[in-house]
């Protein structure tokens, strides 16, 4: 099974916590579109592949890769099935995140098979990294051409700026989606530190009036669309961190400008010297 990259000392609860999802709204994408605060119990394999609009792939117990034996992606590149842990939050949400992305989750799985059959398994190489960054850590920063200069004090770390003082902006104008499944897992017991890496993507004026489920399906196909020259992945302008906390509405807190003077969490960009 692929490792989750989160923190090692990190527990997500050991049972089932239906009420996060009413109570967290980092998860209130989900709660719209699947609904799982209305599960009583872990949800399984099958309630997963219930919720797929596009069925090329099927979720399938964690105990058939156990049983086949090939390696995590290899597996699912071979049988187009994704095996899950029961009662296990990582990966219920991967499941939720191949539901919501099956164009570009798919394409994952490819670019770490065309880097596997060309230079092993062992060691990891530079661009199969990035990939699982990406397909853990990553959050999506949808933004209006208009926003730009939001973006760049995000990219800059220039967090006051970026979180507080365009604070108005955020929601309406520039929106962020959790594409990591390892951050969904980790904001079920949220704690300062939590970072995620941002892919920003300019978004048409349109895109923030329309439906959820429609703003997905276009995320899906422009990340998709990116992620065909996976040299992107390497762009000094992507994969930037996030101080996931930060973001306006997602944190109790970050509602007082305070919050956001914790210079361990909200690190200020290093000056690399030449």
């Amino acid at each position: 099974m692929q490792p989750s990259r989160i923190k090692p000392q990190f527990q997500p609860p050991a049972d089932w916590q239906p009420q996060l999802f009413r109570s967290n709204p980092i998860f209130s994408d989900l709660q719209q579109l699947f609904q799982p605060a209305s599960c009583h119990d872990w949800p399984s394999p099958t309630w997963l592949n219930n919720q797929r609009n596009d069925t090329s792939f099927e979720f399938v117990a964690n105990e058939r890769l156990e049983q086949d034996g090939r390696y995590y992606e290899a597996y699912i590149y071979a049988t187009q099935q994704i095996p899950t842990r029961a009662e296990n939050y990582h990966d219920f949400f991967g499941g939720l995140i191949w539901c919501l992305f099956p164009k570009t989750k798919a394409l994952l799985n490819q670019l770490h098979m065309q880097d596997i059959q060309q230079f092993g398994i062992s060691p990891r190489t530079p661009l199969r990294n990035k990939l699982t960054l990406l397909d853990e850590c990553g959050v999506i920063v949808a933004y209006r051409e208009s926003q730009a200069a939001t973006i760049n004090a995000l990219r800059q770390h220039q967090w006051q700026e970026a979180f507080w003082q365009q604070r108005a902006t955020w929601w309406q104008q520039l929106q962020p989606v959790v594409f990591g499944h390892a951050i969904y897992e980790m904001a079920t017991k949220p704690f300062l530190g939590l970072t995620a890496k941002c892919w920003f993507m300019p978004m048409p004026d349109a895109y923030f009036s329309w439906p959820l489920a429609k703003q997905y399906h276009y995320l899906d196909e422009q990340l998709c669309q990116h992620l065909q020259q996976p040299k992107a992945l390497f762009a000094a302008e992507q994969l930037t961190p996030l101080p996931l906390l930060g973001v306006p509405g997602w944190y109790d807190d970050n509602q007082q400008i305070e919050f956001y003077n914790n210079t361990d969490y909200f690190r200020p960009k290093r000056n690399v010297s030449q």
